[in-house]
């Protein structure tokens, strides 16, 4: 009998928890070292754990839905010299797969287990998997939806008055987010600061450079000036790219700027733009069109969504004006919230002279860490992001 080897889940992990989502291989199937074996989902990213030897898998320990902490035991694989003896097992499983479809084999077998036990096709149904793959947690959500559909649940029981009701489960992302921002406000002291921002020179400069940029095929969105002017802001007053502790403010040399991410109603992510403080402008916007896409095509890898010093919040883009506070993305000291962009009526002086003028205007906040930050790092750091933004020229 050969060596029994372990699977373990990742020691580092981005996301409050991991939860075991689809086994790729079955009991008894061959692995080579570095094949995707199993997949991890966390609030943030999907993670495929890879085979650590040649072999065959012996023991699953942990199935879909249970929750692995960092180093834990997912399974293990029998060392490669037991394979002869496994020979029979996966001409077996061969054998009763080859009357499948092209397309069922190209499906794990959980995928092909709940298919089976739901009446599912899941050639019909968008996979979230890497490169597209259809998951185990593709082919729940699935189900789930179709039994919505088909059974609406009853009116809740009550007295007179009661309105009728429906629950739906939260899902692991949601759960984790809500832990995350519990968490956030029962640490930190949170205290929101509120400017305008004029974008008057940021649209000007856009509408002159857009083509040019689509033409090297990047997307010039406003967030690429925010992010840019972040930067800027944080070189005037650094200590806002900062971290708490009980004895000193860590302040961070390289500014890693987070972007939420909305994931419909999954909730949302926050991929990382780092080291921004050595990007252009045009090298920000290119890395925001890769980083957006990928998440929402749950393709992020762990190292996407990790090192952030600071999180910028766009939450204007849904329409919003203005959300106090933002609550901060721990353990980070400050979070930058920006409302929707609109048009309004300013008093402007023109040669000493008071004019009302039609200008692209919007809300922006920084929610702070009141431990980190005092009102007066907060209000110059909130100056000098305006000023970047209504100076811009370059």
């Amino acid at each position: 009998m050969g060596q029994l080897i372990d699977v373990n889940a990742p020691l580092e992990q981005e996301g409050t928890k991991a939860v075991v989502r689809n086994w790729l291989k079955k009991l008894g199937e061959s692995v080579n070292s570095g094949d995707p074996l199993v997949e991890l989902e966390t609030d943030k990213v999907t993670q495929e754990v890879a085979a650590p030897a040649d072999g065959v898998l012996a023991e699953i320990l942990m199935e879909n839905g249970d929750s692995a902490t960092p180093g834990a035991i997912l399974g293990r694989i029998e060392g490669a010299e037991a394979r002869p003896r496994q020979a029979a097992v996966s001409a077996t499983a061969s054998t009763e797969t080859s009357s499948g479809t092209e397309d069922e084999r190209h499906f794990s077998p959980a995928v092909r287990h709940a298919a089976q036990t739901y009446g599912l096709n899941p050639t019909t149904i968008a996979g979230t998997g890497r490169r597209g793959r259809v998951t185990r947690a593709d082919m729940d959500r699935a189900f789930a939806a179709m039994s919505a559909r088909r059974t609406p649940e009853p009116a809740s029981p009550g007295g007179a008055g009661t309105p009728p009701s429906r629950r739906v489960a939260h899902s692991d992302m949601r759960t984790a987010i809500a832990a995350h921002m519990q968490q956030s406000m029962a640490t930190a002291p949170h205290v929101t600061a509120v400017f305008e921002a004029d974008f008057s020179a940021v649209m000007r400069h856009r509408n002159e450079h857009k083509a040019k940029f689509a033409a090297e095929g990047v997307n010039l969105t406003y967030t690429a000036y925010i992010v840019s002017a972040s930067v800027a802001a944080m070189r005037a007053v650094p200590e806002v790219n900062s971290r708490w502790h009980d004895d000193a403010l860590e302040i961070f040399e390289d500014v890693n700027i987070g972007i939420g991410t909305a994931l419909g109603e999954k909730g949302l992510i926050v991929p990382v733009v780092h080291r921004a403080q050595h990007l252009s402008l045009s090298e920000i916007a290119g890395k925001l069109q890769d980083l957006t896409a990928r998440a929402r095509a749950n393709a992020l890898e762990p190292a996407d969504v990790k090192g952030g010093t600071f999180t910028i919040s766009n939450h204007g883009v849904s329409g919003s004006l203005l959300a106090a506070p933002v609550i901060i993305n721990q353990p980070q000291s400050a979070i930058l919230g920006v409302g929707k962009l609109e048009k309004r009526v300013v008093v402007r002086e023109v040669d000493g002279v008071d004019t009302i003028q039609i200008r692209p205007m919007a809300y922006v906040s920084l929610t702070i860490d009141h431990r980190s930050l005092d009102a007066h790092q907060t209000n110059s750091w909130l100056t000098h992001f305006v000023q970047a933004l209504e100076s811009w020229s370059g």
